[in-house]
């Protein structure tokens, strides 16, 4: 299949939708009423980030992770330590936060990647509790169940990022970079050979597609995204609470994922779209939100297995 015709990557004329789509988001402060929802859209960027990297290693390296919840986790509070603990640059801790989920994504793979079957879905289970109990635990670095506070904001010189707009804008470049970046990705070679994964490893093998090399870089890249969404969440919010990146959140990262999309360009897009809306949306409707996500998956998974993304408009008939 050429790539022109494989659904599944973003089409030739992605690129200029991708720019007019980021355009059209690059207003949203200057029409949003109040600076609560200009934080909610910079919230749907870190969202897009999280979603988009699960994405890339669910729907297209067909590899199963529930820990992207830990790996969130894991980026904000070595990114957080690092600023509010030892006064390092919140710069320095952001790419210290994309360093130390990657290379622990690398330990983790390395070992279960060599398996066949769901061993890493098992093994990320694992991860996601043992940084679950770490992130309650090391109360002396961590602020235990109280969470860590005392977070500084991003700064550019004279200029304080924290304030609503000046971090949308921020999260609004990290998230088209990110978006930009994968879009490259999957129309190169070595996309073309991640998306081999998912079908077969043993046929990819046959290809001459480095199997355990993609499964390791894929994996990594994802919690990489995780990180970096994770360092932007606790510099937003001057705070990390243990429960925001429990094994709970990896389901609903998951879910969310499928719901967008699986192996579908613009899937992470609207699965962070509904992972940000819904939550305000249900505010006062206290459980709801976990029947809404329930459904929605179970109709995904019956109904729409190409998720929102897979969606197609019927052709008028011509009379």
């Amino acid at each position: 299949m050429s790539l022109k015709s494989d659904p599944l990557l973003p089409d030739p004329a992605s690129l200029p939708r991708l720019a007019a789509v980021w355009l059209i988001l690059a207003a949203w402060p200057w029409v949003a009423p109040n600076d609560y929802l200009v934080s909610l859209g910079s919230t749907f960027f870190i969202n897009l980030l999280l979603i988009s990297g699960l994405n890339l290693l669910v729907g297209y390296a067909g590899q199963i992770s529930l820990a992207q919840g830990g790996f969130f986790g894991l980026g904000a509070y070595t990114s957080g330590i690092l600023s509010a603990q030892f006064g390092l640059s919140p710069w320095l801790g952001l790419v210290a936060a994309i360093a130390c989920c990657a290379g622990v994504a690398l330990l983790v793979g390395l070992p279960t990647l060599r398996l066949r079957g769901h061993y890493l879905a098992m093994a990320t289970v694992g991860l996601n509790a043992i940084l679950s109990v770490l992130f309650v635990g090391l109360v002396g670095l961590t602020g235990g169940p109280n969470g860590l506070s005392g977070v500084p904001s991003f700064s550019l010189g004279p200029w304080d990022l924290g304030e609503p707009t000046a971090f949308f804008l921020l999260a609004w470049v990290f998230g088209g970079v990110a978006m930009l970046g994968l879009r490259n990705l999957l129309r190169s070679r070595a996309g073309r050979g991640v998306r081999a994964l998912a079908a077969s490893d043993i046929a990819a093998a046959c290809m001459g597609v480095p199997v355990l090399r993609y499964k390791l870089a894929v994996f990594a890249l994802s919690a990489a995204l995780a990180g970096l969404a994770g360092s932007l969440h606790v510099h937003q919010n001057n705070y990390a609470s243990p429960e925001t990146f429990s094994f709970f959140t990896s389901v609903l990262l998951l879910v969310m994922a499928a719901v967008g999309g699986f192996g579908r360009f613009w899937g992470g897009f609207l699965g962070a779209l509904l992972f940000t809306a819904l939550p305000e949306l249900m505010r006062d409707m206290h459980d709801a939100e976990l029947l809404v996500f329930g459904v929605a998956m179970i109709v995904v998974v019956g109904f729409l297995p190409g998720g929102l993304a897979g969606l197609r408009w019927p052709r008028r008939r011509l009379s």
